[in-house]
């Protein structure tokens, strides 16, 4: 399956929406994509995985990267997910301490990208 972002700005923060699987054959396309946005000066930034099917570890890795690159610059990183089966493999590999998971985009927007307390 093929991987889709779509790239949009909802106030300060840059809006990743992701959809389809991020494996190891896509995820160079959402890395580039994160590299591309802290690159412009976007820190703080939301990643939609409303639209994701399946995450490997690779996928993992990409988002752990990205919030490394935000927090370097003091920014936010939030992700958007309700879907169970992507929501378990967060929780099962220990990240949703790591990352600030929100059920919604308002709610991701609306706090200040309160990730969790450990360090990735």
């Amino acid at each position: 399956m093929d991987l889709r972002l779509e790239v949009s700005e909802r106030g300060d923060w840059s809006v990743i929406e992701v959809g389809g699987e991020i494996d190891v054959a896509t995820a160079p396309r959402l890395r580039e994509q994160l590299i591309a946005l802290v690159n412009d000066q976007r820190y703080r930034i939301v990643v939609g995985l409303e639209g994701v099917d399946f995450i490997d570890s690779t996928g993992l890795g990409v988002l752990i990267s990205g919030l490394k690159r935000v927090r370097t610059h003091g920014g936010s990183f939030a992700l958007v997910c309700t879907e169970p089966r992507i929501l378990k493999v967060f929780e099962i590999t220990g990240l949703l301490a790591v990352f600030n998971v929100c059920s919604s985009l308002e709610e991701a927007v609306a706090e200040d990208g309160g990730e969790g307390d450990e360090a990735p």
